[in-house]
C-alpha cells in the first residue's frame, strides 16, 4: 500500500520497499546505529521482514507506524529512514522517529527530513501535534529536535527498560499553531 511522497530540497521520502532491504541492513545493524534503537536486524531476513510486516500499514491509520525510506533526491539511494507512529487513541497526534546512515550524518539530511515530514504532517494532514522520544545519551538527536523547533515537554528518568538497563526519555514536541507555515 504506497503512501505520500514528500520532497524537500534534497531528499525524497517515500514508503521503504522490498529492494531497500539492504541498505537498511547495512545501517541499521551498525552498533552505533542501532545503540538507541529497538529495531537491530541481525541479518538481511530480519531487515525483509522488517519491511514486509510494515508494508499493509497504510499512511494515516491509527495504531500504525508508517515507515519512509529517506532517499536523495532525484534516485533511489536509501540515506535513512523515518517513521510517522499515528497514535491509537488519538490520531491527531503523530510520533516520529527517525535513522540517518552514518555516512551521510553531519550534512543536514536529518534536519531536512525531520521537517519535511514534521511540515507535512502539520500542515498537509492537518494534525495537531508532533512528538519524538529519545535518550537522553543521544545528543545528536536531541540536537536535531531543537534544531527544527521542537521543545522538550518532559523529562522521564529511568521510565523505559531498553537493553537490559534502565534508562532516561526525554520527549520533544511541537503544536500545529507553532509550525512556520514556509518550511518544506
Amino acid at each position: 500500500m504506497a503512501g505520500p511522497e514528500i520532497l524537500t530540497q534534497r531528499l525524497r521520502l517515500s514508503q521503504l520497499v522490498d529492494s531497500d532491504a539492504q541498505s537498511l541492513f547495512e545501517y541499521r545493524s551498525d552498533p552505533e546505529v542501532c545503540r538507541y534503537q529497538s529495531f537491530e536486524p541481525a541479518s538481511m531476513a530480519d531487515a525483509e521482514a522488517f519491511i514486509a510486516g510494515i508494508q499493509s500499514n497504510a499512511f494515516d491509520t491509527a495504531g500504525t507506524w508508517f515507515q519512509f525510506a529517506v532517499r536523495l533526491r532525484g534516485s533511489d539511494l536509501v540515506i535513512g529512514d523515518i517513521g510517522a507512529h499515528f497514535m491509537s487513541d488519538d490520531p491527531r497526534q503523530v510520533e516520529i522517529g527517525f535513522t540517518v546512515a552514518p555516512r551521510y550524518q553531519g550534512r543536514g539530511f536529518g534536519t531536512e527530513a525531520v521537517s519535511g515530514l514534521i511540515s507535512y504532517l502539520l500542515i498537509d494532514c492537518r494534525k495537531h501535534r508532533v512528538f519524538a522520544s529519545v535518550d537522553p545519551r543521544n545528543e545528536p538527536s536531541v540536537k536535531l529536535l531543537r534544531r527544527v523547533g521542537m521543545r522538550q515537554e518532559a523529562h522521564f528518568r529511568q521510565s523505559l527498560w531498553f537493553k537490559g538497563t534502565w534508562v532516561d526519555d526525554i520527549v520533544f514536541g511541537i503544536l500545529k499553531s507553532e509550525w512556520p507555515r514556509d518550511e518544506a
